[in-house]
């Protein structure tokens, strides 16, 4: 039943990542694609009827945690306790600019959004890189299960390290270069003239930096938690996660060159995927390594909650889940096609 939840909530950030992390790659890319304000309130209308829906699936992967792991619920939030608060004003920033820009028609006004809408956008696609790197390099935990971590210390990795260092700051640049090109491909997908064109040449020039940061990251990954590796030689059949990401990797350059939108935006989902259920492989059954004795850490067993509670959450999961899905579907089906210019609004 561990298993079972361990792999329902990395489902569930994986759809995050695929369908918020679009909606950050738009606020990314919304200074380039979008020159004047219409072009900019046309960025905006490509994600403007799904952005605050696509944030159900982080809502619902830290609901999960609550109840299926409380003992790594509890021990992240008080041991992230400083970047979680930035993360959490990034977000309201982020639902403020989408919101108060077309208020007032002003040259100060909009313009300002403009500029809140795309740096927090890409702060928070930096910030939820450094997250996972975080994760996966591992934390200072103690008999307890319990840590705290500054923002930074020397930038070094080590038995007390910083939340940013020069491994997580990697993992958050690769983040953030993957999500621009997501967004792009998304931009390019549902918008047309001008708009279109600068958002499929943001997204191929992010290929190039994702594909260069995959490599690196992935090298130093192996050095710096050598239970990637090792998990990977012992499961041969887990190599398909990898595998997934570098195809879905190839399919999006390949796809980006010929102007095939949407199967460059699909490409990176795969890409987005794959890495996520990488690294979801390698660490497992780990939900939060130790940084001080790589041995030890914070396993599944040891965080979740008992069988009663975990047989009881499923049962209110399925249909949960059954209704969110059915809820995208129809949204996602009614929603196809070009993005129209609306006048009011944005």
């Amino acid at each position: 039943m561990e298993t079972l939840w361990f792999a329902l909530v990395a489902g569930m950030l994986a759809m995050y990542v695929v369908f918020d992390g679009f909606d950050l790659g738009a606020g990314i890319v919304h200074l380039y694609a979008g020159r004047s304000d219409r072009e900019r309130r046309l960025v905006l209308q490509t994600i403007g009827p799904v952005w605050d829906g696509n944030e159900v699936w982080l809502l619902a992967a830290g609901g999960t945690l609550f109840f299926a792991f409380p003992v790594l619920y509890a021990s992240s939030l008080s041991g992230f306790y400083l970047p979680l608060m930035m993360v959490l004003w990034l977000f309201m920033l982020r639902g403020l600019a989408i919101e108060f820009r077309h208020h007032f028609d002003n040259a100060v006004w909009r313009p300002f959004w403009d500029v809140v809408f795309a740096g927090s956008s890409a702060l928070l696609a930096f910030f939820l890189g450094a997250a996972l790197g975080n994760v996966v390099r591992g934390v200072p935990l103690d008999e307890e299960a319990r840590f705290f971590l500054p923002l930074w210390t020397d930038f070094r990795t080590g038995a007390a390290p910083g939340i940013l260092d020069w491994y997580t700051g990697l993992v958050g640049a690769g983040a953030f270069l993957a999500l621009a090109e997501h967004g792009g491909w998304w931009v390019a997908l549902k918008a047309g003239g001008e708009v279109q064109r600068r958002a499929r040449a943001a997204a191929r020039a992010a290929w190039w930096g994702v594909a260069a940061f995959t490599l690196v990251v992935t090298a130093v990954t192996f050095g710096l938690q050598p239970r990637v590796l090792a998990r990977l030689s012992a499961h041969p059949w887990g190599l398909v996660f990898p595998a997934i990401a570098l195809a879905g990797l190839a399919v999006t350059g390949w796809s980006g060159r010929l102007g095939e939108d949407r199967r460059a935006f699909l490409g990176s989902c795969a890409y987005l995927i794959g890495m996520l259920a990488s690294v979801a492989f390698g660490l497992y059954p780990f939900v939060l390594p130790s940084s001080v004795d790589p041995s030890r850490g914070l396993d599944i067993y040891a965080a979740a909650a008992g069988p009663y509670g975990l047989r009881v959450g499923l049962a209110w999961f399925v249909p949960g889940m059954v209704l969110v899905t059915a809820y995208f579907v129809f949204t996602y089906r009614r929603l196809a096609g070009k993005t129209t210019m609306q006048e009011d609004g944005y």
